[in-house]
């Protein structure tokens, strides 16, 4: 069995300059990951040096002085990876997340059963450098239901929850001959455990003429503060995002790989339950 391994360089830049504050995993991640369940100690339990009260799992925030980049301690195995997303966001999911917390299933887990409106913007961007119908591997792409041109494109989808597709999509075989137009990996890499190894892997599935877009989520707690700025004392808890990136940090991350910078987008969205914003990369293989 792959024991968890905790972080001890920088998940981006790879530097070892990395500020530290304790905190709190959250319950139903801990609980699904892990088979780690909030305990209380109570006074009956007779303990002379523990004090009453909730005991859950603790971990530590990690930021890098180099590139910005913040981070969970904890780097989750793929067997954990798998139970923490297996039927992501389905019944079962949904079941077990409102138990821990209540109100998900009826706010922001509705959030995520439509098209988001920003993908057109994200569209509109990206169409001048596409041709007029382009062929899209979305890798990690949930449904499909929100990869740019959906319905405009041929869409092929790769995700591990096994969801079932949306219309306008089918299913991709990742070990194909590249030759898609646009390789899309959008709202992933804050999910896993090596981001440079999930850039590592799309490498191979990108051909000379393929563009990657490459998004993630700007987390308030990077946009709020100046560079530099010690974040760790600031997140005290952790939940599915247990990576946040500044664009620095991105682009340290992408340079790992020998990619190559073609332009970057900061995009607001206001999708009604939630409000934020995406920072994304158009990355190619070569100098554009």
């Amino acid at each position: 069995m792959k024991l968890m391994q905790l972080a001890d360089a920088c998940i981006c830049c790879g530097g070892h300059d990395l500020a530290s504050s304790p905190a709190v995993l959250m319950p139903f991640v801990a609980s699904r990951a892990l088979g780690q369940e909030p305990l209380e100690i109570t006074a009956e339990w007779g303990l002379r040096d523990l004090r009453p009260g909730m005991a859950y799992t603790l971990c530590h925030s990690l930021q890098c002085r180099a590139c910005g980049a913040l981070f969970l301690d904890y780097r989750f195995t793929p067997a954990q990876m798998a139970a923490l997303y297996e039927g992501y966001r389905g019944p079962a999911y949904t079941q077990q997340r409102e138990r821990f917390e209540p109100g998900y299933a009826a706010t922001v887990a509705q959030d995520y059963t439509r098209r988001h409106a920003y993908i057109a913007e994200v569209e509109a961007w990206l169409a001048p450098r596409l041709p007029e119908r382009p062929l899209i591997l979305d890798w990690g792409g949930g449904d499909g239901s929100n990869t740019p041109f959906l319905g405009r494109a041929r869409v092929q989808v790769h995700d591990i929850s096994g969801a079932a597709l949306a219309e306008g999509a089918e299913r991709a075989d990742p070990h194909a001959t590249p030759d898609h137009d646009l390789l899309v990996c959008t709202q992933v890499l804050e999910h896993v455990a090596d981001p440079l190894a999930v850039l590592q892997e799309l490498l191979p599935l990108m051909a000379p003429h393929t563009l990657l877009y490459l998004e993630v989520p700007h987390e308030a707690l990077v946009r709020q503060h100046p560079p530099g700025t010690d974040l760790t004392p600031r997140k005290r808890h952790w939940h599915e995002h247990v990576n946040f990136f500044t664009e620095n940090s991105l682009r340290r991350l992408a340079a790992r790989t020998g990619l190559c910078v073609a332009d970057t987008l900061r995009l607001p969205f206001d999708n009604g339950a939630r409000q934020g914003e995406v920072l994304s990369l158009l990355l190619t293989k070569e100098n554009p």
